[in-house]
């Protein structure tokens, strides 16, 4: 008797599990499923020449400029605009510092003066134009259009692991663009952000595509460009619309550290990417493998605990920064659903 009342209780927990893990899971699905209304995205930017020597973007939009009818859809500005025009002038990075890293409080803040570096006073006019940064008047996205001599193919550049707008458009651009890889760059670390041009809009985007040289346009780079801004902007068109994007996930690469070459006492670069490494953006990486090799043969191999993911690799930019590549970890970004809040209140 015992043995029969303890099997009908079993069998009772049983069921009741079952329906309580049912119940979760209709519950997760629910939640999941739920509609998350983003503001319409009205005003839009297509920055190039942030750096004066990486030519696709320059060219695309001095071409927008000229005959915009390519990037124009229906319910939107889209704006091109030449970011650095004296360093573009020059076909050099910038002409007194970066003009990508002074988007901070501090420089968009400091005080007009005769000595002050040109790319400061930059930014403080690309933030009146499009900003303020941080602001409602601010533009609804930018797109910030790079070149790298690294060879990372059509890389998107995400700034913020929780914008849903963002992620949704780039898991977009990478079906619209298979069986092509998009490689999606998370640059959001605490000590590793920085304060990007595109940062102004309320979605930053950077595009970066390579291997480039610096100062030369290639017409395959120029075209994977091309495509990657035309369809992020139908993606902006379809939203604005009012198509919904169910909940979607994305692998993305996460910034964890930027490795520096090995240097002497006097602060010289002594070994250079090996081999083995060079034009391998986006491959792993593992404990062992070779990193530098030095003019004495000396092999400098990666020390890790887990599969890394360097990308940036020899970047001819970055030698003064004192970066040999950019280590990063894969995971994964999941977007909820979202729609166009303009489209309940068109229809109420």
């Amino acid at each position: 008797k015992s043995t029969f009342l303890f099997q009908r209780y079993e069998l009772y927990f049983t069921v009741v599990f079952f329906c309580f893990q049912q119940f979760l899971t209709l519950l997760k699905s629910m939640t999941s499923c739920s509609v998350v209304p983003n503001p319409p995205v009205r005003r839009v930017a297509i920055f190039g020449g942030t750096h004066g020597n990486e030519l696709s973007g320059i060219f695309l939009v001095k071409h927008w400029q000229e005959n915009g009818a390519e990037i124009q859809r229906a319910g939107m500005e889209v704006k091109p605009f030449i970011t650095n025009p004296r360093a573009v002038e020059k076909c050099t990075r910038y002409i007194d510092c970066d003009l990508n890293r002074v988007f901070d409080p501090d420089n968009l803040g400091q005080t007009v003066v005769e000595d002050i570096p040109y790319e400061v006073r930059r930014a403080q006019e690309i933030n009146h134009i499009f900003g303020p940064k941080g602001s409602d008047d601010a533009y609804d996205l930018i797109f910030d259009l790079h070149n790298t001599t690294a060879n990372m193919g059509g890389t998107l550049i995400l700034e913020n692991s929780r914008d849903d707008f963002t992620i949704q458009m780039c898991h977009y651009i990478k079906n619209a663009l298979a069986p092509e890889r998009v490689p999606v760059l998370l640059i959001e670390h605490p000590n590793l952000k920085y304060a990007t041009t595109r940062s102004v809009a309320k979605h930053p985007v950077g595009v970066e595509v390579g291997p480039q040289p610096q100062g030369v346009v290639r017409a395959d780079i120029l075209d994977k460009m091309r495509k990657i801004v035309k369809h992020g902007l139908d993606f902006v068109h379809l939203f604005n619309e009012g198509k919904e994007f169910p909940p979607c996930t994305i692998e993305v690469y996460k910034i964890m550290e930027k490795v520096d070459y090995p240097r002497n006492k006097n602060d010289e670069v002594i070994a250079i990417i090996h081999p083995n490494l060079q034009d391998q953006d986006w491959q792993p990486l593992n404990n062992g493998d070779p990193l530098f090799l030095t003019l004495d043969g000396e092999v400098i191999a990666y020390k890790g605990d887990c599969t890394a993911y360097p990308t940036f690799i020899n970047e001819a930019a970055y030698y003064e920064k004192k970066q040999a590549f950019v280590r990063t970890i894969k995971m994964e970004l999941t977007a909820g659903h979202i729609r166009s809040s303009a489209i309940g209140q068109n229809t109420s």
